[in-house]
């Protein structure tokens, strides 16, 4: 069971649930988002309960624009704001009973792993954070997405949308998964057809190229730092990955796995989620206060 929540951040709303584990506290709690046009429904849970069940509250969020989250414009995705945002979760869930303030921890996947990387660096209430299949390359990975016969294109599309929104225009969107490529198949895996929005404004596309979380991972530090990695990650490219880790800095660890950008939300779950799980609960239940 779980406990729905709202959470005040930068002028909005966000849906949250609180997993908050047996006996008395205060608690050490880990911050979980989700990747980058996935909902608060899309597996966020399973991690949760594993970090409940190991004495771990767990605060999962949806994304401003999303879901049940306030915002506007719906769909659209910006990773400074959704940085920004995060450390307004992390201001919540310090003031939350039975919570331990000065033990809060991150999990991010995805878009999200980038995020908190950048936001480790910067906020030193972070006592530890997870980074699964992070984004760590805005550019480089949108290029890739994009295709260098496209990108020309594409960049014009971009300039056509700022110009149309400058006009009044609404936002123009575009789906990010398509019957056939790995994200459709993972939002088949795991039966989200019916509740996976499938829609992005094309303004969210254009900020992954702004954003290069990679290049903070080495101001983690002494901030304990652990990557959970797929070796045949193309969405978030593994060899860009273990380049940024290679310049974090001390405590940090790498856990690899055998598999493709979304396999840690299936098959490989129990291997990711039980990585994530013990380096919580050595860096913060074992803490002291």
């Amino acid at each position: 069971m779980h406990e729905e929540i709202r959470i005040k951040a930068n002028g909005i709303e966000l849906a949250g649930w609180l997993f908050r584990p047996a006996g008395p506290g205060p608690h050490p709690l880990v911050v979980l988002s989700h990747g980058f046009s996935a909902t608060l429904a899309m597996g966020l849970a399973d991690y949760a309960r594993v970090f409940r069940d190991a004495g771990l509250a767990a605060l999962c969020y949806e994304h401003r624009n999303f879901g049940a989250s306030g915002g506007e414009p719906r769909y659209e995705i910006d990773p400074w704001q959704q940085v920004a945002d995060m450390r307004e979760v992390i201001s919540h869930a310090r003031t939350l009973p039975d919570i331990d303030a000065t033990r809060i921890g991150l999990w991010g996947t995805s878009y999200a792993g980038g995020h908190v990387l950048t936001v480790a660096a910067l906020d030193r209430r972070v006592r530890c954070v997870v980074s699964q299949v992070p984004l760590v390359e805005g550019h480089a990975t949108l290029r890739a997405w994009i295709g260098e016969p496209h990108w020309d294109a594409m960049q014009q599309r971009f300039g056509e949308d700022r110009d149309a929104r400058y006009r009044g225009e609404a936002p123009r969107v575009s789906r990010p998964a398509r019957p056939g490529d790995q994200t459709w198949d993972w939002v088949v895996a795991i039966g989200a057809e019916q509740t996976y929005p499938n829609q992005i404004t094309q303004r969210s596309l254009e900020l992954i190229a702004s954003y290069e979380p990679g290049s903070f991972i080495a101001r983690i530090a002494p901030t304990p730092l652990l990557m959970v990695l797929a070796t045949g990650d193309t969405q978030t490219p593994y060899a860009g990955q273990r380049a940024a880790f290679a310049r974090a800095g001390q405590p940090s660890s790498l856990v690899l796995l055998d598999g493709g950008h979304y396999d840690p939300y299936t098959t490989l779950f129990p291997a990711a989620a039980g990585a994530a799980r013990d380096w919580f609960v050595g860096h913060l239940a074992g803490a002291e206060r």
